[in-house]
């Protein structure tokens, strides 16, 4: 019997895009391998939100497919935060992975770094590795890093972990079409590009009444980090459109002080800010909303990814207020009608398109159909296959 070492930092029940895509498709996996493979899944307990917590055990027999949950250290998505949960999840891996041989390593990576530790791994035992990757983190620290002397200290290094990651691997998914560019200096791998998908929770959803509120609900459910970008667009937003208009922020996350700190020194009382909640509440919350709202900080890397959200929030009927560029803007223009679309922290343009704006609910029928993470995750399992 074959068997697969699985790597994702995040499994549900934790409640981010990396459990959200990884989750359903170990399933799928499981299910297409039967009794040809067993999987061994290592992931960690559920630590995307300090201020969010589910149970869930450390260790889960699901037949052909073994779930290993390790305890990292609590923490506030800051740097060092990370660097210090990822050091216990790749030791801990190295640890329960021993004496073990696989034939296959597949590697789920927004951060790079659990790449990396698929690399390790699979070089070691000399396996093919199937990267999965979410993000290109190296071009992210680039904006991110503010410190000339840290890029210099640094980036060097994440290039070159980069270069032997990438270059040994035989297959890599890429999530987002914007990454293609970037990743033609690597020419070894096979590529594909199997996005995220809309999850089965949000097909079917009830069509919305018309909304007579007079002052229109915007939401907005995620990370709260410099990714983000909030602190730069919702209070500004907020003090401009006035009491016609308010905000409702849900979740966590690095940069949750710098949206508290602006919305106080501008003295906004239409935004209010909810701790993160399960995705079922999620749910009704959206149902109620008038609008769904996505932005991106204004950094050259963020033009190449397809966050996760438009999915989720162009399964609704309802308008979508998004501030992303680059291929997430191209992408949201041909594919989710029915939206109000601006570059990153352009407040200007956010608002006059929304005051603008005549209210309705359209049924995104065409991108309900082409966009199931079901249809996805059995082309990509099915693909994850061939290495076998």
């Amino acid at each position: 019997m074959k068997r697969i070492l699985y790597l994702t930092f995040y499994f549900e029940p934790d409640l981010c895009a990396g459990s959200f895509r990884n989750s359903p498709l170990v399933k799928e996996l499981a299910e297409q391998v039967g009794s040809e493979a067993e999987i061994d899944v290592i992931t960690t307990l559920p630590n995307r939100y300090s201020t969010f917590a589910a149970d869930a055990p450390q260790y889960e027999d699901r037949g052909n497919y073994k779930i290993n949950r390790i305890a990292i250290p609590k923490h506030q998505s800051g740097m060092r935060d990370q660097i210090k949960s990822f050091t216990r999840y790749f030791s801990e891996t190295k640890r329960l992975i021993d004496g073990k041989k696989y034939d296959l390593v597949v590697a789920s990576s927004s951060r790079l770094f659990t790449a990396y530790l698929g690399y390790t791994i699979a070089k070691k035992q000399r396996i093919p590795l199937y990267l999965d990757i979410r993000d290109i983190f190296t071009d992210t620290m680039k904006d991110v890093l503010k410190s000339t002397v840290v890029k210099a200290a640094v980036l060097p290094v994440l290039n070159q972990i980069e270069r032997r990651v990438f270059n040994y691997a035989k297959h890599i998914n890429l999530i987002s079409g914007g990454f293609k560019p970037y990743f033609r200096r690597y020419t070894r791998p096979i590529y594909s590009e199997f996005p995220n998908g809309i999850d089965p929770e949000f097909l079917n959803l009830p069509i919305s009444t018309p909304s007579r509120n007079t002052s229109k609900t915007i939401v907005y459910a995620g990370n709260i980090g410099e990714g983000q970008g909030l602190h730069i667009i919702v209070p500004k937003a907020a003090k401009r459109l006035g009491d016609r208009y308010r905000f409702l922020i849900i979740g966590d996350g690095g940069a949750k002080g710098k949206l508290i700190t602006a919305i106080d020194r501008l003295q906004v009382n239409n935004v209010e800010l909810r701790q993160p909640v399960k995705r079922a509440e999620l749910l009704e919350i959206y149902r109620e909303a008038d609008f769904l709202f996505l932005h991106l900080n204004d950094y050259d890397a963020f033009k190449k990814v397809l966050p996760s959200k438009i999915f989720e929030l162009g399964a609704y009927d309802k308008p979508i207020i998004a501030g992303v560029a680059g291929f997430a803007n191209e992408f949201i223009d041909k594919n989710i009608p029915n939206r109000i679309l601006f570059l990153p922290g352009d407040v200007d343009s956010m608002v006059s398109q929304l005051e603008k704006y005549k209210y309705e609910n359209i049924v995104r029928t065409d991108f309900l159909n082409n966009f199931k993470r079901e249809s996805v995750n059995e082309k990509m399992a099915a693909s994850i296959r061939e290495y076998l």
